[in-house]
């Protein structure tokens, strides 16, 4: 069964290097979220790309889930001996990635085509793709102003109040090249238990990949258990939008695009508030701990996704 899986952030790792516990190669996209890609010490960072591309290559770092294995942190250190700005973490590893892929970038390739040379580099046979080759940004509307993305994430901790968000660069974007006939030919779409608004709502935006959605089996995993995230600020925006956050808030969010919804055993008793939506609804663990639960949930989703009507 070909399957697509929309990524990003740990979560969406997590469950993309499950699926390809399982699935031969072939059958596996993901498509990733850049929207969170931006400009830093004049290189181009992707970090949502990065961390799908080193989970599936078993390069990532096992305790932060993003950044690579093995680091050391001198190139760091050595900028905020000079004075530099230390504030996104870059450990030398991860910088060589970031220098190549500028300089390919600089060079006229494009984000889809240093992406699939990466992988193969690293051993990926998974067919991992960026949303667009275009430049998508996010953009976080706080009590403090509009902020990008990753000023708002890692520079400011998450700490000013989230009042919308906004993603600059839609309207002129494009998929990638492959997003839109791996979508067509696949079985399946399965959204990973990655931030709705802000890992998944910027894939969606882009022209074309919502419509291409339409009439296919989709799934989501709930990136909330027990109201609360793994990982990342997804409860707290839904909070500060006037939303409670729940997995039941999730379902509602993805409401009129997907038929199956995935909860943790923990939200158990919201099944039949979500059923009610007109999904089908798996119950299971969703917190994924070791590789080996990566390839349960896995294997749950994907006997799931088999059940689904379009």
């Amino acid at each position: 069964m070909k399957v697509v899986a929309l990524a990003g952030g740990v979560g969406g790792a997590k469950l993309a290097h499950g699926l390809a516990q399982i699935l031969p190669p072939p059958d596996l996209t993901i498509i990733v979220n850049t929207a969170d890609d931006f400009e830093h010490l004049g290189l181009h960072i992707s970090p949502d790309l990065d961390t799908v591309c080193y989970s599936l290559a078993g390069i990532a770092h096992p305790r932060t889930g993003w950044g690579r294995s093995r680091e050391t942190w001198h190139a760091l250190a050595s900028l905020e001996e000079l004075g530099g700005p230390g504030w996104f973490r870059i450990g030398d590893r991860d910088l060589g990635t970031h220098l190549e892929r500028t300089r390919r970038l600089d060079a006229g390739e494009p984000l889809s085509r240093v992406a699939s040379a990466f992988c193969k580099a690293w051993g990926v046979g998974q067919r991992v793709l960026p949303m667009t080759d275009d430049a998508v940004r996010t953009i976080v509307r706080t009590n403090q102003g509009d902020l990008a993305f990753q000023e708002y994430f890692v520079r400011r901790h998450t700490v000013p109040r989230v009042e919308g968000f906004r993603f600059t660069g839609t309207e002129a974007a494009s998929p990638a090249p492959g997003v839109l006939e791996s979508i067509a030919d696949a079985a399946a779409v399965i959204i990973c238990p990655s931030n709705p608004w802000v890992s998944i709502a910027p894939i969606l935006e882009i022209p074309g990949i919502r419509p291409a959605l339409e009439h296919k089996r989709v799934a989501a995993v709930s990136p909330l258990i027990g109201g609360k995230a793994v990982k990342g600020p997804a409860a707290k925006m839904y909070s500060e939008l006037g939303i409670e956050p729940s997995a039941l808030a999730v379902a509602r969010h993805y409401g009129g695009l997907i038929s199956g919804f995935v909860l943790d055993r923990v939200d158990a008793k919201l099944q039949p508030q979500v059923s009610s939506l007109g999904m089908q609804v798996l119950v299971t663990q969703t917190l994924m701990k070791s590789a080996s639960g990566r390839r349960r949930l896995a294997l749950h989703v994907l006997d799931f996704l088999g059940s689904l009507q379009p």
